[in-house]
């Protein structure tokens, strides 16, 4: 498994995906699929992004299992799932040269977008 470039990334630490072309695809039709059916809204921030979903037992399993896919592949990136206000949030950060390939990676119309 190699490593694929983030779009829009900038001269500095190396921002990469470890996953390959077809896992990268189904991750991404996941990430979709869980945005339609419980995505609330998304929100970038400075360093990355926060992204709330409705707070039910099957989402939250399948956030939570998108996620430990990402901290495994994206190890550059701090990635968090936590309740607040009655929704699941995920929280998304990282060093600026990784901020602007998360704004990519979920750009609107992803998940809670």
């Amino acid at each position: 498994m190699g490593t694929t470039p983030i779009p829009g990334q900038a001269a500095g630490p190396v921002i990469a995906c470890g996953l390959g072309g077809e896992e990268a695809g189904t991750q991404a039709e996941r990430w979709m699929r869980l945005g339609r059916h419980a995505g609330l809204g998304r929100t970038e921030t400075p360093d990355g992004l926060r992204i709330r979903f409705r707070d039910q037992p099957g989402v939250e399993k399948e956030l939570r299992a998108l996620v430990a896919v990402e901290t495994s592949c994206c190890a550059w990136a701090r990635w968090e799932v936590h309740r607040a206000g009655g929704e699941l949030v995920m929280q998304v950060s990282s060093a600026p040269e990784g901020a602007s390939a998360l704004h990519a990676m979920f750009s609107a119309g992803g998940p809670g977008g």
